[in-house]
C-alpha cells in the first residue's frame, strides 16, 4: 500500500515524499523489516524516536515521528506530524482498510463491568445466530476462534488486524472493552463506534493516571470522540455517568437500578443460582447474580435494543446467559460450603460482591475472604481494599496477588495499615495465596462461604518477573477434594 494512502485523514506538519510501498506498520523497532512504516511514539518509560535510526538500518522505508531526526537518508520518506500516537490509530485503520465502519463496533468502557458486558453482548448476538466478534480481558474471539488476550484493549495495529479478521470470516458485530490506558494512549484512534457504554467509575489505575480526575477524563474521551449517529448508553446510578455524555455527539440513552432511566430493571429475587428481574413490565430469571450484574445486564439490554434487536428476543438471550469465568464464579465444596471466585480488584467491586454475598447467604453462616494487591500499581488503594473487604466478612484472609517485582510482605503491610488495631486482630496474613485459599476451606463450615479476589479468570501469578502457572479454581478445586 501507498504511503499516500495510510495518511488520510491525518494532520502532517511535514512531509518529504509520499510515493513509497508500504510492506507493514511497527511502531516497536525490534519487528521493523524491509519495507516497514514505523512510527515513532513517545511512550509512558521510552521514546520511540530514540530507535529512529536502528529502524531505518533495519529495512524501514517511512518514518512517522514528532520531530525530525539528526539524520535521514535521502531513500526513506519522513512524516512529521502533532502526535504520533494518534497517527497511529490511523493509519492502522488506513492499513486494514478501515474495519471498524464495515462491522457494528460497541465499545465498553469504565471500572468494573467491562468484561461482562462485552463479552455477554457478544454471546447474545451469538445466540440469534449472528456472527460476531469480541475483544476483552480475558480472550478474544473472532466468531467462534479464539485469539489469546494480552491487554484489555489492544495495540492499534492488533486491534485493527483483529477488527479485519472479523469482517473477513463475515462478523457483522464486534464488542471490545476500552480501557482508560486505551482511549489515553490513542490506541482507538481511527476507529468507527456504532456505540459506547458506561459501566460506572472508582479508584483504580492511578499509579498510571496519577489522579481520579485523569482517569476520568480518559474514560470521558471515548464519549467525545463518537461520531453523531452513534449511541452513548451511560449508567444513570453511577454520578460520573451523567459526565460522560457532557460533550459526545453520539445519541444519549440511559440504564439503571435505583433511578429513572430509558433502560430499568428492578431485582425481585435472587440466590446464588441467579435473580428474578423485572424489565420493563417482564419478569425473566437470569442465572447471574448482584446488583453489578443486574445493572450490567440493562446495559446489555440497552444495547441490544439500540443496535436494533426486537425486545422479545432480547429477553429470551438473557435468560440463557451464564456468568463470564471468572466473574462470581461458583463453586459447591463436598464439605457443604460455597465458594465464589471474583475478578474483584477495586476498593468499589470488593464491596458489590461482598455485599452481594451477605444479602444471599443464611443469617448463621460466615464469609469468608481471600484477598490481595498486585505489586508495582496504585499503592493508594490497599489499604481501603482492606479495610472495605473487613467491613462485610466474619474472617479476612489477606495473601498475595501478582506481587511482581515487589516483596508480598510489603505487600500486605500496606493492606494491614487500613485496619484498625482490633480488626488486624482478626485479619490473617498468609503470603502463599495457595496456602491461603486452603486455610480459608479448612476453616469453612457447612453453610459458610468463602470469596476469592483479585485474579477471577487468571491462571497464573507474577513472581519477580516470572510467570507460574496460578488458578483460583484449580486451588479451590484441590482444597475441596474436587481435584
Amino acid at each position: 500500500m501507498k504511503l499516500d494512502s495510510l495518511l488520510i485523514g491525518i494532520n502532517t506538519r511535514q512531509i518529504s515524499h509520499t510515493d513509497v510501498e508500504i510492506s507493514n506498520i511497527q511502531f516497536d523497532s525490534r519487528k521493523v523489516t524491509t519495507g516497514s512504516l514505523f512510527v515513532a511514539e513517545k511512550g509512558v518509560s521510552v521514546d520511540g524516536h530514540t530507535f529512529i535510526p536502528k529502524a531505518i538500518e533495519q529495512g524501514a522505508v517511512a518514518i512517522v515521528c514528532e520531530h525530525a531526526p539528526e539524520q535521514m537518508p535521502d531513500n526513506a520518506a519522513l512524516v512529521i506530524v502533532e502526535n504520533s500516537a494518534e497517527a497511529l490509530g490511523r493509519i492502522a485503520a488506513n492499513f486494514y482498510n478501515n474495519p471498524s465502519r464495515q462491522l457494528q463496533l460497541v465499545g465498553v468502557t469504565g471500572t468494573n463491568g467491562k468484561t461482562t458486558i462485552a463479552t455477554l453482548l457478544y454471546k447474545l448476538v451469538r445466540t440469534l445466530g449472528i456472527k460476531a466478534g469480541l475483544l476483552s480481558t480475558v480472550c478474544n474471539y473472532v466468531d467462534t476462534k479464539q485469539v489469546a488476550a494480552t491487554h484489555t484493549t489492544p495495540d492499534a495495529i492488533a486491534l485493527n488486524a483483529l477488527l479485519r479478521d472479523m469482517v473477513d470470516c463475515g462478523c457483522e458485530y464486534a464488542f471490545m472493552e476500552v480501557s482508560s490506558h486505551a482511549a489515553d494512549q490513542h490506541r482507538i484512534d481511527g476507529l468507527y463506534f456504532t456505540g459506547g457504554i458506561f459501566t460506572n467509575l472508582t479508584r483504580d489505575h492511578l499509579d498510571y493516571h496519577l489522579t481520579v480526575d485523569n482517569y476520568l477524563k480518559a474514560k470521558k474521551r471515548f464519549f467525545d470522540i463518537l461520531p453523531s449517529e452513534a449511541f452513548a448508553l451511560t449508567n444513570a446510578d453511577d454520578r460520573n455517568g451523567m459526565v460522560m455524555l457532557q460533550n459526545t455527539k453520539a445519541n444519549k440513552h440511559t440504564y439503571a437500578i435505583a433511578t429513572m432511566a430509558d433502560f430499568r430493571a428492578n431485582i425481585l429475587d435472587s440466590t446464588f443460582e441467579g435473580m428474578q428481574l423485572n424489565i420493563s413490565g417482564n419478569e425473566v430469571f437470569v442465572p447471574l447474580v448482584g446488583r453489578f450484574n443486574a445493572s450490567n445486564l440493562m446495559a446489555i439490554y440497552g444495547a441490544a435494543l439500540l443496535l436494533g434487536f426486537k425486545k422479545e428476543e432480547v429477553l429470551v438471550a438473557l435468560s440463557t446467559l451464564q456468568p463470564v469465568v471468572g466473574r462470581f464464579s461458583t463453586l459447591q465444596a463436598p464439605q457443604g460450603y460455597t465458594a465464589i471466585v471474583d475478578y474483584a480488584h477495586t476498593p468499589d467491586a470488593v464491596v458489590n460482591v461482598i455485599n452481594t454475598i451477605n444479602d444471599i447467604r443464611s443469617i448463621d453462616s460466615r464469609l469468608i475472604t481471600v484477598v490481595g494487591c498486585g505489586g508495582n500499581r496504585d499503592k493508594g488503594k490497599r489499604p481501603i481494599m482492606a479495610k472495605e473487604a473487613m467491613k462485610g466478612s466474619d474472617q479476612l484472609i489477606l495473601t498475595s496477588d501478582n506481587p511482581r517485582d515487589e516483596e508480598p510482605e510489603d505487600i500486605l503491610n500496606d493492606m494491614m495499615a487500613g485496619l484498625t488495631a482490633a480488626e488486624q486482630q482478626r485479619a490473617l496474613c498468609i503470603v502463599s495465596r495457595r496456602d491461603a485459599i486452603k486455610t480459608a476451606c479448612s476453616m469453612a463450615k457447612p453453610g459458610d462461604v468463602i470469596l476469592v479476589a483479585g485474579k477471577g479468570h487468571e491462571d497464573y501469578q507474577i513472581v519477580k518477573g516470572v510467570k507460574h502457572h496460578f488458578d483460583d479454581r484449580e486451588e479451590l478445586q484441590k482444597a475441596m477434594g474436587l481435584q
